[in-house]
């Protein structure tokens, strides 16, 4: 039986986003301390060309994590609505297909970056200064992919089922212990007072091994919860079920949102490729910045994907006016939290870039690379709400159509026109730019897909009173 059915039916809407939303935005810091503790400690070393080959083996890195989005966020949604409908055993046998489709997901990813490794970090953008420390972190990564695939799954899986506290100790425990790895892993010595403590200086291997050993120690906290008997979702092989529109109902939402994560990867390979002419200052420089910068996205991130149990569950269940009173809560609280982060991060850019590197070339780069990625961030939230419903409410062609523009049909082509117009700067702007178009085109697709929402509700008013 279902044990979050308070916080689904009858908190008010700010206190139903506040017990989902605040814990999802804590994982997504979480995710951002992932991906940026490696360049950070990495980034203590004082080499351009380590930390250009960890922003080199990032977009891959999301690959792996895009096959995680398939069953995560596919699982999610399905899971989400399910439960609306008080289908239980359902929900049970979507995450057992969910379970056992993540790992074979994730030893294919492994066998196939194994076996094709240099020729994935060459057209990655991997330079003679930079391939051989590509190949000994992403060497790593690869044998850690089925764990990576199941961590980033179950982060979701939980979470849709309302368990979104859970979800975020499973991830904090995996950051805290990458974070407490990083500097054991990374660097040569540690240094407090006067005492000098010899560390294991493995450099970029090391940082692949913490986080790899993060994500294990993640995906051994959920499952153990799944195995309690405190949760609706299972992991038994007798629950495992392809039929019932399991498979098709997981695939139609994760593969658009998996695409997002592909195209993410696709698009920072090639966006490398280009800056690599610049040289690979130029790299390290906006892989520093965008890191820096996920934090801004991330939150608004974690806010709009908080938000998709309890709007998947009232989809399910019809009620459409509490739906879209939780989504416009969470709307003006992204645009608020989306401006004062961004004053924030325009005012202190350089000093965020220097806490990554001492390399003066670098900071100033990465400064203007910085202040350029928070044009649209005040408002980016709009989109990933709107998103995170169209995926909730099981809209597959409105969550591929968004999901190929940020990162696909708009970012792209605005890389290439903006190099040919004003070379480095081009490319820079060319992400602010595809997050305004996409923006424009989420709000136009709910507006239209509004006018077919019932006005009937299956709940009465104080239900979804804000």
């Amino acid at each position: 039986m279902l044990q979050n059915i308070t916080v689904f039916e009858r908190d008010s809407v700010p206190i139903a986003v506040a017990k989902l939303a605040i814990p999802t935005v804590a994982s997504m810091i979480v995710t951002v301390f992932y991906n940026v503790v490696d360049t950070f400690f990495v980034g203590q070393l004082g080499d351009p060309n380590q930390v250009a080959a960890v922003s080199i083996a990032t977009p891959v890195f999301l690959f792996v994590m895009a096959a995680g989005n398939i069953f995560g966020i596919g699982g999610s949604s399905f899971i989400s609505r399910t439960l609306g409908e008080k289908k239980f055993d359902k929900a049970k046998h979507i995450s057992s297909f969910c379970f056992y489709g993540g790992i074979i997901t994730g030893i294919i990813a492994m066998i196939i970056f194994l076996l094709y490794m240099d020729p994935i970090l060459i057209a990655s953008g991997a330079s003679n200064n930079t391939i051989e420390y590509a190949r000994q972190y992403f060497a790593v990564v690869a044998w850690g992919a089925p764990f990576v695939v199941l961590a980033t799954a179950y982060n979701n899986l939980i979470r849709g089922e309302g368990s979104a506290k859970t979800s975020m100790t499973g991830m904090m425990l995996g950051t805290v212990a990458n974070i407490i790895l990083d500097p054991i892993f990374i660097l040569p010595e540690l240094k407090i007072g006067t005492v000098v403590i010899p560390l294991l200086n493995m450099g970029v291997t090391g940082a692949a091994i913490a986080t790899v050993l993060g994500n294990i120690i993640s995906v051994i906290y959920f499952l153990a919860f799944i195995r309690s008997g405190k949760s609706i979702l299972s992991l038994r092989p007798g629950d495992f079920r392809i039929g019932e529109g399991i498979f098709t109902g997981v695939i139609a939402i994760g593969l658009p949102a998996s695409l997002n994560n592909v195209l993410m990867s696709l698009s920072n390979i090639m966006m490398n490729k280009m800056l690599v002419q610049y040289g690979d200052i130029a790299v390290a420089s906006m892989g520093i910045a965008m890191k820096a910068n996920m934090l801004v996205v991330f939150i608004q991130l974690g806010l709009a994907a908080g938000i998709q149990p309890l709007t998947g569950y009232n989809y399910g269940a019809k009620n459409y006016t509490r739906m879209k009173s939780v989504m416009k809560f969470a709307m003006v609280c992204n645009v608020i939290i989306g401006t004062i982060l961004t004053v924030v991060y325009i005012l202190y850019a350089n000093r965020i870039v220097s806490l990554f590197i001492a390399n003066k070339e670098v900071i100033d780069t990465g400064t203007m690379i910085l202040r350029a990625l928070m044009v649209s961030n005040p408002i980016l939230g709009v989109m990933f709400t709107f998103t995170f419903t169209f995926q909730a409410m099981g809209k597959a062609v409105q969550s591929l159509i968004l999901s190929i523009s940020r990162q696909g049909f708009v970012f792209i082509p605005m890389l290439f026109i903006g190099r040919a117009l004003a070379g480095l700067n081009g490319i820079v702007y060319a992400q602010p730019v595809a997050d305004l178009v996409s923006i424009c085109m989420s709000v136009w697709m709910f507006l239209v897909m509004n006018k077919n929402f019932s006005t009937q509700d299956n709940q009465s008013p104080d239900t979804y009173t804000m």
